[in-house]
């Protein structure tokens, strides 16, 4: 039987196209009848002839398939890209403009190229689709059979898209995944398809739902996308992360900071927040910056013997992330939220008077001849306590070896001040003075008290002279 002959009304040849951009198209259009029909993977294979096939199982390619139109079945399928049937007519362009044989197998009939007299305008030949009629009713899919390509340019073609790239997917999110990347260079894929090469970026993306933006981006190269259009999908997808590894690579990449060396993502100042929340949520650490690392040694032992980690993060984020909370709910541990869940831990361990030593008991014992030089023990002192532990102070994180504690009126010392008469009396009156004057160190009126003791105390051994 004679074939029909398809028109295909190529105005203009792509003239930049190589064959590996034509296979690229047959492969997209595969994939996409895959995803709409969820039928088997599709095949790619060279036979024994040297011929490169492409095949898919899903309905089977019809002529009119060739015609330029939207394919609505497609444009309401958020999975698939390609939208008009432009793709597939300037592949088969290329191929002939190349020297690439062609044959399309379906159950509606078997395609090959070729030229022929525009209908109604004898002297105009152009690219014409050659229809006979199918060899197999019965055939499941569409399969391509391309004579004179080479392995490098099957390969390439395969190389753009996702299902061949070997890039394991980190995390899935709504709006796409997020992709470990192979090589120096980061990936945009588009439902599985390369857009896009990013220099600079700790991931790969494949975007799985598109905006306004990437929609008009789109050309019909589908290639060359710029970053203006897809960078706000790409922070979605990261602020839709959840995983310690995206956090891990994210925050890692932070201490790189303070040198400018950091990947692109880490640039979005609310990217960078939403680490902290993941990393928060998923493991015990504390976020310093590098001044507190520096300032806080003995703060960060501490967190260290605790089991904790430290994180370093720059100011800018420290000051972002305060008093936030996870994405579990919990407070961000920075340097102040890590010593109040210190306090709340934390316990003394008093020391029964029984328990002292005979010189420990002496100098202790001394507690009201002490108050009685002042006067006797101001009313607001409940009792004096000696503690083997006492509560770290912030910022410098030593153990102070005196404290006044106004809500249960206690003064609590360090059991090592108990040395001697000189140092538990110095410390005795400085947290009464404390205690008087409602104030904290190096404050005038704590001053002033302080020196009112000294003078009663003069006063008093002195007699008056």
């Amino acid at each position: 039987m004679i074939a029909k002959k398809f028109d295909l009304n190529i105005e203009k040849i792509l003239e930049d196209w190589e064959i590996y951009d034509g296979i690229r198209e047959v492969i997209a259009n595969a994939i996409d009848e895959q995803v709409l029909t969820k039928t088997r993977d599709i095949d790619i294979f060279k036979d024994r002839e040297g011929k490169w096939h492409i095949r898919d199982y899903g309905r089977g390619l019809k002529y009119d398939h060739l015609t330029q139109k939207e394919n609505e079945e497609k444009l309401k399928n958020p999975h698939v890209i390609g939208k008009f049937g432009i793709g597939l007519k300037d592949a088969l362009a290329t191929f002939d403009r190349k020297g690439v044989k062609v044959f399309i197998k379906s159950k509606y009939g078997e395609i090959t190229l070729g030229k022929s007299k525009k209908h109604g305008f004898e002297d105009i030949v152009t690219l014409h689709a050659h229809i006979s009629p199918p060899s197999n009713p019965h055939f499941v899919g569409t399969e391509f059979i391309l004579e004179g390509v080479s392995d490098k340019d099957i390969e390439k073609a395969k190389d753009l898209f996702l299902m061949f790239s070997g890039e394991r997917v980190v995390e899935k999110t709504v709006y796409g995944d997020v992709l470990e990347k192979k090589g120096e260079r980061g990936r945009i894929y588009i439902n599985g398809v390369k857009v896009a090469e990013e220099e600079n970026f700790i991931f790969s993306y494949n975007i799985t739902t598109l905006t306004k933006k990437i929609r008009q981006a789109l050309n019909r190269e589908r290639a060359n996308v710029g970053r203006s259009a897809y960078a706000d999908r790409v922070k979605d997808i990261l602020l839709s992360c959840k995983s310690k590894e995206v956090a891990e690579y994210l925050v890692s990449d932070l201490k790189k900071y303070s040198i400018g060396t950091t990947h692109d993502e880490l640039k979005w100042i609310d990217v960078q927040e939403h680490a902290v929340k993941i990393l928060n949520a998923v493991e015990k650490v504390v976020f310093l910056t590098s001044d507190e690392l520096i300032n806080s040694p003995d703060m960060v032992d501490e967190a260290k013997s605790g089991g904790y980690r430290i994180v370093t993060v720059p100011e800018t984020l420290k000051e972002r992330i305060s008093g936030l909370e996870d994405i579990s709910g919990n407070t961000i541990r920075n340097l102040e939220q890590f010593y109040k869940e210190y306090n709340e831990m934390f316990e003394f361990k008093f020391v029964d008077p029984s328990k002292l030593s005979p010189s420990e008991k002496r100098i202790f014992y001394m507690t009201d001849q002490i108050f009685a030089l002042l006067g006797g023990k101001p009313r607001m002192i409940k009792e004096v306590r000696i503690s083997e532990t006492m509560k770290k102070e912030l910022v410098s994180f030593d153990e102070p070896v005196g404290v006044w504690e106004k809500s249960t009126g206690r003064i609590i010392i360090k059991r090592k001040q108990l040395r001697s008469i000189e140092e538990y009396a110095g410390t005795l009156l400085h947290e009464t003075a404390h205690a008087v004057s409602d104030t904290l160190d190096v404050s005038r009126d704590f001053e002033i008290q302080l020196t009112g003791f000294l003078g009663r105390i003069v006063t008093k051994i002195l007699g008056g002279h």
